[in-house]
């Protein structure tokens, strides 16, 4: 299962908390993309990933936004 988060347009906290949400409505093992053009969020995402036991398996830059793969690997 693939989900995608649209967090374009959101400043801190709010890609945090948004992504957060879908992290704890969806199963383990499932893969959610998040878009987000917040500068602040390449460090918070990666740190709500430690924080919460999800493993974050890509994070990309395509100049418009940032592009993170993220795996729930908790329960």
């Amino acid at each position: 299962m693939k989900d995608i988060v649209d967090a374009r347009g959101l400043m801190c906290p709010l890609p945090v908390l948004k992504l957060g949400k879908v992290m704890r409505g969806v199963p383990v093992g499932t893969v959610v993309t998040l878009w987000a053009d917040d500068p602040i969020a390449v460090i918070d995402i990666p740190h709500f990933c430690v924080e919460a036991g999800h493993r974050l398996v890509s994070q990309t830059d395509d100049g418009a936004h940032q592009i993170y793969v993220i795996e729930r690997v908790t329960k």
